[in-house]
């Protein structure tokens, strides 16, 4: 059962398709952790190039689903969120175990090390059927959005 679903999901994040890389949150415990769902399908506009015959999702994407769903946690804490961009500002301990194909559940698991009104560090797991396929600590900036002149 989803807490979030891809409506709701998109009433927090600025993302949008084909840059939307978390179709639900099953599980959350504000400020502390959260789960989301990605349902990797064949349809996939990065799977075009990487690779013909033999596709793979990037590792790169792997990471941004993390940061997405670690964005939702920040986010949901800020009441004028439609007025913050969450920015990467840091990667560390970056590491991928295995190939995340088609047709592949990624289950993305995100603890907060440390929640703060601007600055965000956490740690991200993305599994499949319980294997470790990603993981990361993961920093990012809560900034101001500027609009567009």
């Amino acid at each position: 059962m989803a807490i979030y679903d891809s409506i709701a999901i998109q009433e927090i994040l600025p993302h949008r398709y084909p840059f939307l890389l978390v179709d639900k949150i099953i599980e959350l415990e504000p400020r502390v952790r959260i789960v989301g769902i990605k349902q990797v399908t064949a349809n996939e506009q990065f799977f075009q190039g990487h690779f013909p015959g033999v596709p793979v999702m990037p590792g790169v994407l792997q990471i941004e689903a993390l940061a997405q769903v670690g964005a939702i946690l920040a986010l949901r804490e800020f009441e004028d969120r439609d007025e913050k961009i969450p920015y990467f500002s840091g990667i560390e301990d970056a590491k991928f175990r295995r190939p995340v194909v088609p047709g592949d559940t990624l289950r993305l698991e995100v603890t907060a090390l440390r929640i703060g009104s601007r600055i965000q560090k956490m740690r991200g797991v993305a599994t499949v059927d319980g294997n470790v396929a990603t993981e990361a600590i993961i920093t990012s900036v809560i900034a101001p959005r500027t609009p567009k002149e």
